[in-house]
């Protein structure tokens, strides 16, 4: 029976460069999956169903928190966001690594189902760094983004539940990436994960 894949939970700020790491890990591990979440909010130009989101109707998405179908889920700005269970499962049962980019809350659901899943807070240098970064997108009225601005603090601080904190700074992707390459190699190297290489010692004499 081959190891259950470790679900990487990776959390942080709107606007933080959470999604440009991310393509970057993933780049750099390119066998790591990664969890589709499902929204209610419509596509943006560009996003393929299925492959950026699962694009659903409000009342479907209800259905599928109603039928146990949601591992976590939140709602932000009249959006309902979350992640299919189905997604998890079919990744750890296949033995795959799976990265799930989420907001906190859910980050903590997904640990109390499954508590060997990886935590990892990803923020920017600065608050102030980040409201650059919000407002050099022009996508977003005034409002929202004073609105993702107190959201960034309220998961900022609840950085100390997680496993691990990375620091994304500003022009070194790259490096930011090859972190999350670090956690990824000591996770599989925890003891409680390496029964295999054990028995195999002890029962090849």
């Amino acid at each position: 029976m081959s190891k259950a894949g470790i679900l990487f939970v990776i959390s942080g700020p709107s606007g933080g460069g959470k999604g440009t790491v991310v393509k970057r890990f993933r780049e750099l591990v390119p066998d790591i999956g990664f969890s589709v979440s499902a929204t209610t909010r419509a596509p943006r130009d560009g996003e393929e169903d299925g492959k950026d989101y699962y694009f659903v109707s409000r009342e479907e998405f209800l259905r599928m928190i109603e039928c146990g179908e949601m591992l976590e889920y939140n709602e932000f700005c009249g959006n309902l966001y979350g992640t299919p269970k189905k997604e998890a499962d079919r990744a750890r049962e296949a033995g795959v690594d799976l990265i799930l980019e989420i907001e906190s809350n859910g980050a903590f659901n997904v640990k109390k189902n499954y508590p060997d899943a990886v935590l990892i807070m990803l923020i920017p240098e600065s608050m102030k760094e980040l409201e650059e970064r919000l407002r050099s997108r022009a996508s977003e009225p005034e409002d929202v983004i004073v609105r993702r601005l107190a959201t960034a603090e309220h998961e900022v601080r609840l950085a100390p539940r997680y496993d691990y904190i990375v620091v994304n700074e500003k022009d070194k992707i790259d490096e930011c990436a090859e972190e999350l390459v670090g956690i990824l190699t000591a996770e599989h190297k925890k003891s409680g994960r390496m029964n295999d290489a054990v028995n195999n010692f002890l029962n090849n004499r």
